[in-house]
């Protein structure tokens, strides 16, 4: 057992230490110990759906997109899929560098059931390295529209989960900002972007607002929360969607709705996934 009462008792110590959590002598410093609380505070989420996809099945597949250094799948599977034989986790990351480390490690821990792709998203949906059908995807940060894209992989994958966490949202903010004196003739609601750090906060705002009607209408029931202490003001919002049913028509029709009201209906084939 850890004598640092924020590790959990199953956790690797060798894991962390490769993942730079924790230093070679075990010790660990404050950046690391918030970065700790930031992906456990996320294993909370994602536990439940990992439990819940294996009693339904009795197998899981997981594909974390734009995985980076993979702590995500890594803390993922060392935690709660490591001895369940029926369970793989794919990292999905277009850095061949990331993807080789992430090879690299897994090899030495034994982590057999987690392989790494450099793939984009898009090769990645017709990838022979991917099964057909994958029950979970994550995509943690992934930056602007990758997360979208990370969105039409789930589609196409018919992923029973999905869990996000968006950040750095641009385009929605540009085309904003790029019609903003057209739309205040049309529109009082106009002022909730007319200064410049509302234009990239509601930009930011009416992204995920867009994506949460998208998988509504296309069958998901979403939730959207908070996670704690994690920096920046639209990188503390996760997302998590479940296919619960068909596709969902009141939710296409309010998404153009939107659209329309806000001047954007240029984004309409954008947010069609």
């Amino acid at each position: 057992m850890s004598l640092i009462p924020e590790i959990k008792p199953q956790q690797s110590i060798e894991l962390l230490k490769e993942l730079h959590i924790l230093t070679r002598d075990g010790k660990i410093n404050q950046d690391t110990r918030r970065k700790l609380k930031q992906v456990y505070h996320l294993y909370q989420f994602i536990e439940p759906l990992m439990a819940d996809v294996l009693a339904e099945k009795g197998s899981l597949t997981l594909a974390d997109h734009g995985a980076g250094k993979s702590y995500l799948g890594f803390i993922l599977y060392d935690l709660f899929l490591k001895d369940k034989a029926a369970a793989h986790v794919y990292g999905v990351e277009t850095r061949q560098e990331l993807v080789d480390k992430s090879v690299e490690l897994a090899q030495r821990l034994g982590f057999e059931g987690m392989s790494f792709l450099n793939l984009t998203v898009e090769q990645s949906i017709t990838s022979d390295a991917l099964p057909p059908q994958v029950d979970i995807i994550t995509a943690l940060h992934a930056c602007n529209t990758a997360t979208d894209d990370a969105i039409r992989f789930a589609l196409a994958k018919d992923a029973k989960y999905i869990v996000l966490v968006p950040c750095c949202q641009a385009e929605v903010a540009a085309v904003l900002r790029r019609k903003k004196n057209e739309t205040f003739g049309k529109t009082a609601l106009s002022e909730l972007w007319r200064h410049p750090i509302h234009t990239r906060e509601f930009g930011s705002q009416l992204t995920n607002v867009l994506r949460c009607l998208q998988l509504e209408a296309r069958g998901y029931q979403v939730t959207v929360t908070e996670l704690v202490g994690w920096e920046h003001s639209m990188k503390n919002e996760l997302i998590i969607a479940k296919k619960v049913g068909g596709a969902k028509k009141s939710a296409r029709e309010r998404q153009e709705s939107i659209l329309r009201e806000l001047n954007l209906e240029e984004l309409r084939q954008r947010f069609a996934y």
